[in-house]
């Protein structure tokens, strides 16, 4: 297959390239509208309890939760003028299309959950209606009218409609940003790396293509499923990342079988036999980590899942594909005079003499690395998870400044409000049967009022009778009540989650609400967690024991993983959960952990992790398979692979490092993680723990019963340049 490749790559280089810059400039111009497509929402369980409790609120009541705040500021809300702007300013909402359930402070007989303790502010709620791109599109709209300074009133424009938005908005921007800053920075680092301008750029011509297309065809994906707006982050950055190591691996690998003195078409088919095996089986793990979001039930990750998997495909494709066609037509000149030729054994390279060190004293430094690794994860151990809110947002954002005003100044939670629906009754009809359900709620802690078809409760007691405005509250049987928190933070709001869930009801009822969505999504990911690990590391395992041929190396290859993630997750909560350092990365101390980072980071750099297991294996068993002894293969193959990478560690963090310009928390997050995550596994889990692990194994790392042996000889794949009579590439450094 390799060979046939190569000759087709080689006879048909100009074809190849032709259509790949074709198909990358086809992205480039449908990504231009890519964004319109994206939603910012999506972090929800639309089959939990509280998806249901949305579904039957819309169908059964004809209402939504509000979704678009107008936080109106004046001097003196009760006054004639500010009266007369406010009504005006409900009116004509309410008069807007896709606008519906508008409520105002002076449309609604001035309820004083709507006006501000100081009387400075007031608000106006609505609900936009359609789906998230739908509402999306319609609230830049609406916040283009209705926000500003008009008839002596100011409006701000919040609400979580307008946060998506902003949301969408801020992630285009990052994309953006994030690629004029990469591909310079990058290139600069490849030539370092290479020494020469030609190869250098290579893998960013790679990195392009896959990115490019990749944007392109997420844009056709949208088309019939929703994707989040981080999905498209995914593709640009992983895409470059994933490219680039990809890449690097090719490139070495081609330049060194021409300093081994194989002519050019020599030199691309070996390459494809040895480095191209390796990035498929490095793909694979890729997709196969990556393919575990697809799991999760809220379609946000599984958007940024599908992302994932696209575009490790595309950078194996890329890289199979589009590199032999350049190699073909630059030819030697992928090379460089300041290559040297290297001593045949490979013994004199630092990596080569850090090997040998390390197998010298196998158990100490293993178990010093180990518990260095244990104590930077031990803040993991206090992780607490939280939800995807306005904080993740600048201090300037206008949504997380309208949602911050509603939060401190107003006298109840409105924006926090819990929908308890009961579909199929008690009904009105029975009237003390709900002003009994709705007491009860009101006395639980944290809850403001409670509204229902027979009034208004609080301290339970009515406190507002039942009135025409109450009439909503009921369809036929159902009912439903309006739980609405004291002011508080968002954490006091999920505990009353669990609380109402708990309480004594009339009937059976469902608990909807944005706390309600928080916890349930968390809930899913718990429950979703032991599948989708156990289902990854079944496949990582039977991946590795094709390239290796052991039973022991795939085990050894997960534990050494699992420390490096564990070291990045304890890193991760100590920065962004405790916030030491917020003032260097420019972030909210939330005192939580999003829920969906852990599972995005897991399947991110767990990939990523495997992704250089299989670079570094794949070279140690070729030399096992040449003769060399377990304790040599080791020494042998991490100096010709070790330097790579490195390098591939350096570039990839350098363009994950991208992540940190944006003004996303979320992101940040990443920006962080991932390079941190990345630089773990390349430096004490690759030049420590792997090799001092294989050293204490010694030949029991490779043992494999005898019937599993004839299955690798039979389905497994190993890289090997020994398909030509025996020649070896003579290793050489990357640059002097």
């Amino acid at each position: 297959m390799a060979r046939r490749l190569a000759g087709f790559a080689r006879r048909r280089r100009r074809p190849v390239l032709i259509v790949a810059v074709l198909l990358a400039l086809l992205g480039a111009a449908t990504s231009t509208s890519l964004f319109g497509k994206l939603s910012a929402g999506g972090f929800d369980d639309p089959g939990s309890e509280s998806g249901r409790a949305a579904d039957a609120l819309e169908e059964t009541f004809g209402q939504s939760p509000p979704n678009l705040a107008l936080l109106v500021t004046v001097d003196g809300v009760d006054g004639a003028a500010a009266t007369e702007a406010g009504t005006r300013l409900a009116e004509g909402l309410a008069g807007e299309e896709q606008v519906r359930d508008v409520v105002s402070y002076w449309t609604s007989g001035r309820l004083p959950q709507l006006r501000s303790e100081d009387g400075d502010r007031a608000l106006v709620l609505a609900t936009i209606t359609g789906d998230e791109t739908a509402v999306n599109e319609r609230v830049g709209e609406l916040a283009d009218e209705y926000g500003g300074d008009a008839d002596g009133v100011t409006v701000e424009v919040g609400g979580y409609a307008a946060f998506s938005h902003e949301l969408t908005e801020q992630s285009e921007r990052d994309v953006v940003t994030g690629e004029l800053i990469v591909f310079p920075v990058t290139l600069v680092a490849l030539v370092l790396v290479f020494g020469g301008v030609v190869a250098a750029l290579l893998p960013l011509a790679v990195a392009a293509t896959t990115s490019l297309l990749g944007m392109g065809l997420l844009w056709a994906l949208a088309e019939v499923t929703d994707l989040s707006v981080f999905a498209a982050n995914v593709v640009t950055l992983a895409g470059l990342g994933l490219a680039i190591d990809y890449s690097l691996l090719m490139v070495n690998r081609y330049r060194e079988e021409l300093a081994g003195g194989r002519t050019v078409p020599e030199a691309i088919r070996v390459t494809l036999g040895s480095a191209g095996r390796t990035i498929v089986f490095a793909s694979l793990t890729v997709c196969i980590a990556l393919a575990t979001l697809i799991l999760v039930p809220l379609p946000a990750i599984r958007s940024i899942g599908y992302a994932g998997v696209l575009t490790a495909l595309l950078a194996a494709a890329a890289s199979l594909l589009v590199l032999p066609a350049l190699f073909a037509v630059l030819g030697s000149r992928v090379g460089t005079p300041r290559l040297r030729r290297q001593r045949q054994s490979g013994t004199d390279g630092f990596w080569h003499r850090l090997a040998v060190f390390v197998m010298r004293r196998p158990l100490p430094i293993a178990t010093v690395v180990t518990a260095a690794l244990l104590l930077l994860g031990a803040p993991f151990l206090g992780m607490r998870l939280g939800y995807l809110d306005e904080r993740v947002m600048p201090e300037s954002s206008e949504a997380r400044q309208v949602a911050t005003a509603i939060r401190t100044e107003f006298p109840t939670g409105e924006q926090d409000a819990l929908q308890v629906v009961a579909p199929s009754g008690p009904g009105p009809g029975d009237a003390d049967a709900v002003a009994g359900y709705a007491e009860r709620l009101s006395l639980l802690k944290h809850v403001g009022r409670v509204d229902t078809v027979t009034g208004s409760y609080a301290d339970g007691a009515q406190v507002v009778p039942a009135s025409p405005a109450h009439q909503r509250f009921a369809a036929g049987e159902a009912v439903y009540l309006s739980v609405v928190p004291e002011p508080g933070t968002v954490e006091e709001t999920r505990e009353l989650v669990g609380a109402v869930r708990a309480a004594d009801a009339p009937a059976e009822v469902l608990v909807g609400g944005a706390a309600a969505v928080a916890e349930d999504a968390d809930r899913s990911l718990l429950d979703m967690l032991p599948w989708a690990l156990g289902a990854v590391g079944l496949a990582m395992v039977v991946l590795l024991f094709l390239l290796t041929g052991s039973v022991v190396l795939p085990f050894l290859a997960l534990v050494l993983s699992t420390l490096s993630l564990t070291a990045t997750f304890g890193a991760m909560v100590w920065i962004f959960q405790d916030g030491n350092l917020s003032g260097l990365f420019d972030f909210t101390v939330t005192g939580t952990t999003i829920s969906t980072v852990p599972i995005m980071l897991f399947a991110l750099a767990f990939g990523l992790a495997m992704d250089y297991q299989v670079f570094m294996l794949s070279r140690i068993r070729e030399e096992y398979d040449r003769g060399a002894s377990p304790t040599a293969a080791v020494a042998l193959g991490l100096e010709k692979v070790g330097r790579i990478v490195t390098a591939a560690a350096v570039l990839i963090s350098i363009v994950f490092l991208a992540f940190l310009v944006s003004d996303i928390t979320l992101m940040k997050a990443f920006g962080v993680g991932l390079p941190l995550a990345v630089l773990i596994d390349a430096t004490l889990i690759r030049g420590a723990l792997l090799p001092a692990a294989m050293r204490l194994g010694g030949t029991a790392t490779w043992w494999a019963p005898a019937w599993l042996r004839r299955v690798h000889a039979r389905f497994g794949l190993r890289e090997t340049a020994e398909d030509d009579g025996g020649a070896r590439a003579t290793p050489v450094p990357i640059a002097e």
